[in-house]
């Protein structure tokens, strides 16, 4: 028997490869995607370790050229959705009483095969699958889904060595169980890292799993359940079930053993889900746990001090890379006056060096959104800018969905703070931008805070500190993770846990300790080494 308490190495995040021209790493990964995109796969479910097929199939098209089909894939039914969750709660006690040593060692292996011979394969799938370019791809589905694998084996160390002290005459200890249950796993199509922390995070704590992914991710996620599958990780252990959120989640709320959800996306989404969660309470074995990460309208706020190169690139960066679709994407900037004209210039500069078109073209700063409804909605909110007083498009504002749902880096100015694309999330390369007068800065710190009903991201600029410290106590419950003189997108994995409050989420810090510690049920054991044998006490005789 191997009784050695192991140390887990103090984890680095994984360097990101630059794809320059005629380096190693471009040509493999050009080669990857031409050989992906002259292939149609099938996706399968994946329950207890096997591919089940049903009589329900859609289809996988590349959102830059939707007429292309990439895979076709099977859609869960309610039969196999009750066979996800049997699944997973026959291999529970199995999994669960795995040494959490022998569960690292999945994941770390997991996280190998991601750095090493997947690479490329979940990079280019990431990349025509959801419309991402190689910088984005790179930083998402590869380097942070490593960095969450092994910086959450680190933490679960860590977690696993907090215990309370004893005394000579008693012994104590925690015990980290996981939940009495299966956690239900919900991840969107934004980023291929979420769908990995959503399954292995609970999965790591000795947790089982059923996994919906978003159906505009299919075709990364489907190889990263292959990949899991390498590694070792036990069928049952994590349950790969496709098909319409309706179906899957009617089946699985119902559950009295649903013990968990983790949830990243629409904040009605996830509403619905509490509501629904609530109705059930008194069916469920034990209260489930919800971890959410929802939306935000996430803002820039600018002192007259700040430097307005800076403030342009930040804003250009946060609001229009991967087009706008991340949950912490700049989407409100509130600019002085005196600043105006010159950030306004640097962002005409820059706008009109940028190329929008197909991810296999490397020189594409944007590409396409996600699909035709992303389309349809983020140009609504265009067109609301364009026939209004309240503001006006001053940079893009075009789409064309003919062979790809391209839009434009489109910046609109909003004359009225409160106008709907500065409060309402839009989730596309759309910024609205609010210039305020340079003696109404006050004002505009408690207009940034009242307007949106998200706190999740948020990034403030000026050169004086004792004006970064006011504006960042202003702001404090404005964002979940903030940002001094950068953009409020790309927090990395140990280094900035992530996660916003108020309609942002339950704020649990996906990437640090805390996340992993409500994939537990810890509980308290105390031995007594000798147990008394009279009920008085000594103030008694």
């Amino acid at each position: 028997m191997n009784n050695a308490i192991c140390g887990m190495m103090d984890p680095h995040n994984e360097p990101v490869f630059g794809y320059l021209p005629n380096s190693p790493e471009r040509i493999n990964l050009l080669n990857e995607l031409k050989r992906q995109s002259n292939v149609e796969i099938e996706i399968p479910l994946i329950i207890a370790g096997k591919e089940v097929r049903t009589g329900n199939v859609g289809k996988v098209v590349m959102p830059h050229n939707h007429g292309h089909v990439l895979a076709t894939y099977y859609k869960a039914g309610e039969k196999e959705v009750a066979m996800a969750i049997e699944a997973a709660m026959s291999v529970k006690e199995e999994w669960m009483t795995m040494s959490w040593v022998e569960r690292s060692a999945i994941f770390f292996k997991i996280a190998d095969l991601l750095a090493k011979k997947y690479r490329y394969t979940i990079n280019a799938a990431t990349m025509l699958g959801q419309s991402k370019n190689a910088y984005q791809a790179e930083i998402d589905a590869v380097c942070e889904s490593i960095d969450f694998l092994r910086y959450n084996t680190f933490f679960a160390s860590q977690i696993y060595n907090q215990q309370p002290k004893s005394d000579s005459a008693a012994m104590n200890r925690l015990e980290y169980r996981p939940l009495e249950g299966f956690v239900f796993a919900i991840s969107p199509f934004n980023f291929t890292a979420i769908g990995t922390n959503l399954c292995t995070a609970p999965a790591l704590m000795g947790n089982t799993v059923v996994w919906k992914p978003a159906t505009t991710s299919l075709l990364s996620n489907y190889y990263l359940m292959k990949i899991y599958e390498e590694a070792g990780l036990p069928g049952g252990v994590i349950n790969f079930i496709p098909g319409a959120g309706s179906t899957i989640g009617n089946v699985v709320l119902g559950n009295k053993h649903l013990a968990g959800i983790h949830f990243t996306g629409g904040t009605s989404t996830f509403n619905s889900l509490w509501k629904k969660v609530g109705e059930n309470l008194d069916n469920y074995v034990s209260y489930p746990k919800l971890v959410g990460e929802t939306g935000g309208k996430d803002f820039v706020m600018v002192h007259p001090s700040a430097e307005p190169l800076e403030v342009a690139t930040a804003l250009i960066r946060g609001a229009f890379e991967y087009q706008g679709q991340k949950c912490s994407a700049a989407s409100r900037a509130y600019l002085p006056k005196s600043l105006w004209t010159k950030i306004k210039e640097h962002l005409a500069r820059m706008l009109g060096e940028i190329k929008v078109g197909d991810v296999n073209d490397l020189g594409n700063f944007v590409n396409a959104v996600i699909d035709e409804s992303s389309f349809n909605f983020i140009m609504s909110y265009i067109e609301k800018a364009k026939n209004t007083k309240d503001a006006e498009i001053i940079f893009g504002g075009k789409g064309d969905k003919t062979k790809g749902y391209f839009i434009e880096p489109t910046i609109i100015q909003a004359f009225d703070p409160y106008f709907i694309t500065m409060e309402e999330e839009i989730f596309g390369p759309v910024l609205t931008i609010y210039v305020y007068e340079d003696d109404k800065f006050e004002e505009t710190l408690k207009i940034v805070d009242q307007t949106s009903p998200y706190a999740l991201t948020g990034a403030i600029f000026a050169k004086d500190r004792r004006v970064l410290s006011h504006m960042c106590r202003a702001l404090r419950y404005s964002a979940g993770n903030f940002y001094y003189n950068d953009k409020p997108t790309g927090a990395v994995v140990g280094l900035q846990p992530f996660g916003g409050a108020r309609k942002s989420g339950t704020n649990d810090k996906a990437g640090g300790y805390m996340n992993l510690t409500r994939w537990t049920s810890p509980r308290t054991i105390k031995e007594t080494f000798l147990p008394a044998i009279d009920y008085k006490y000594a103030y008694m005789y």
